[in-house]
């Protein structure tokens, strides 16, 4: 065999007891060295070509494997996981199943310590890995006290320091703030320089722009592979894929123009070259429409809230913050800056360390659980966190039941939550066979069920392809327009350009910044100070003199007179 990096010839898989096969005649070869991206909707059979690649399948992932995988010149059924492991490094999608150490640096030194290596040389794997995920004041916490987007830098970590030959990362970013995500892939490249071979899954379009090659995967195939470039040009074929196009290239091809643009600085040279501009009265009537919001009653208030972890880590600080009848709020920040803690006290699952909040005009400390669960309800950064009944209809009447509600009224709740949802179909599956967008919406019915005024989502979209995050965000967005107040974590920026009419942003357990989306995203200092950034199609609209945050938007008012 040659030795490339990472040979498949012929590779079908079907999982035991699966119907249909996972992976269906995949032939790809990777260079030493080399960077590809791997995209696709959800099932496409991302993950399980991933778990090929260390020899999970066929060794620990039980299931018929047909065709050759070859990494590093060996074949993957003649060598165990523990002999490919020094060699190929994974970040699982399910990144916390693979933290079990006491300590941040304890979990960084395992795999080394593994390998043998002398103290020293342990000592400053450890270190710069740490440093390479920004994880170094952090060392001496245990792995469950961190957030969600530290969890999987730890992850990421644990890898890092093995320094294998391949690295493999699925879907590495789920949980990283944005300039989490750009530090990641700038870590990534320096792993690069040092001769490592990356594979990474990713949805994001815009990361994928530093790959060298994107492989495009679809019902177990390998559908494309080209420069990214040849492949993100094909802006409806992604989306009817369920990937996310690059904005500005949306925009190029929404004009009809020839080829991409790829970045805001090409968007901004080429509208430039032809003289385009922004037109002010289309500028002025967003901002008009932007005052038109109308909410009700204050439904929410936290004065001087201050939380801490175990009586000694400061999560929140001061929190003063309103939330009125109707209001769509996005809650942003980087990782670890107290967001998910703030949510979890709207609904009494933490008790405030100093202040108060009060929901509905009632102090929570006093309130029961199942009564504050009809005034505000909470979707779980993971839906698999809340999810525990053996069918969607008995998981989702949960709620109900426990509210003490008449078997028919419970009956009824349910029907219309699965209507809200659309899932009427999967009414007696077990939820966990459903893929993670059908989950994510079983956690939804779930609180729609109990009917509470307030819904809370903690990144309702992570993991989900763009047709998927996409129906998720318009339930959202029907749920808000018929009379819900949302209240959503997410690191997605495009996201809370969207849909949110007011941002708030946190930082360290404080709010340092609140106001209306297009106000928030007006002030780029502000936001890099909170460790976020802008959409491309935001950060174009600024060189442009004024602040649009949907690529509609930018359309609706792009004047294509050539300037005088």
């Amino acid at each position: 065999m040659p030795i490339d990096v990472i040979t498949l010839k012929g590779v079908h898989f079907r999982y035991k007891n699966a119907p249909e096969e996972a992976l269906r005649g995949i032939d790809l070869h990777i260079d030493p060295g080399e960077s590809a991206f791997v995209m696709g909707p959800s099932g496409a059979g991302k993950s399980t070509l991933c778990a090929t690649l260390n020899g999970l399948i066929p060794h620990l992932i039980k299931g018929q494997l047909q065709g050759e995988v070859w990494v590093a010149g060996r074949d993957t059924r003649q060598h165990q996981v523990k002999e490919l492991c020094p060699m190929v490094g994974l970040v699982f999608q399910d990144f916390e199943a693979q933290l079990f150490s006491t300590s941040v640096e304890l979990e960084v030194a395992f795999g080394p310590e593994n390998l043998g290596l002398d103290r020293p040389t342990l000592r400053e794997r450890v270190e710069r890995a740490l440093r390479l995920v920004r994880l170094e004041a952090l060392r001496r916490r245990q792995p469950a006290t961190l957030s969600g987007g530290e969890k999987q830098r730890l992850a990421l970590a644990s890898v890092f320091s093995m320094e294998p030959q391949i690295i493999v990362l699925d879907e590495p970013t789920t949980d990283l703030d944005p300039m989490g995500k750009e530090e990641l892939f700038a870590a990534a490249q320096e792993l690069r320089k040092r001769g490592m071979t990356l594979v990474t899954v990713e949805h994001e379009t815009e990361e994928a722009l530093q790959a060298d090659r994107i492989v495009v995967m679809g019902e177990g195939k390998v559908l494309a592979q080209g420069s990214p470039r040849d492949i993100l040009k094909d802006v409806k074929g992604l989306e009817e894929l369920g990937i996310r196009p690059l904005q500005t290239a949306e925009l190029s091809w929404a004009l009809g123009l020839p080829g991409i643009w790829a970045t805001p600085e090409e968007a901004f040279e080429g509208i430039q070259k032809r003289g385009w501009s922004l037109s002010p009265l289309a500028c002025q009537k967003l901002q008009e429409k932007d005052g038109k919001w109308e909410y009700g009653e204050v439904v929410i208030q936290a004065q001087g809230l201050g939380y801490r972890y175990n009586g000694d880590v400061p999560a929140l600080q001061e929190i003063d913050l309103t939330v009125r009848r109707g209001e769509f709020l996005a809650l942003v920040g980087q990782n670890g800056s107290g967001k998910t803690t703030l949510v979890k006290h709207l609904n009494g699952l933490l008790t405030p360390t100093q202040g108060e909040v009060l929901v509905a005009g009632k102090d929570v400390r006093g309130e029961k659980p199942s009564r504050l669960s009809r005034k505000v309800g909470l979707v779980f950064q993971n839906p698999d966190h809340q999810i525990f009944a053996e069918r969607v209809w008995d998981e989702i009447a949960f709620g109900p039941r426990l509210q003490g509600l008449s078997a028919g009224e419970v009956s009824r709740r349910v029907d219309q939550a699965l209507e809200a949802v659309g899932i009427q179909d999967f009414m007696g599956a077990d939820p966990f066979v459903l893929t993670k967008g059908g989950r994510q919406r079983v956690a939804v019915a779930s609180v729609l069920a109990t009917q509470p005024e307030v819904i809370g989502l903690d990144e309702p979209t992570t993991g989900l392809d763009y047709r998927e995050l996409k129906s998720i965000m318009e339930l959202v967005q029907r749920l808000n327009q018929a009379g819900h107040t949302i209240v959503m974590i997410t690191h997605s920026m495009p996201l809370v350009a969207e849909y949110a009419h007011r941002v708030v942003v946190m930082k360290e357990g404080r709010i340092i910044q609140d106001g209306p989306a297009r106000l928030v995203f007006s002030d780029d200092r502000a936001l890099a100070e909170a460790s976020l950034k802008a959409p491309p199609i935001v950060k174009l609209s600024h060189r442009m003199g004024f602040t649009t945050l949907t690529v509609r938007e930018f359309l609706d008012c792009l004047d294509k007179r050539p300037s005088p």
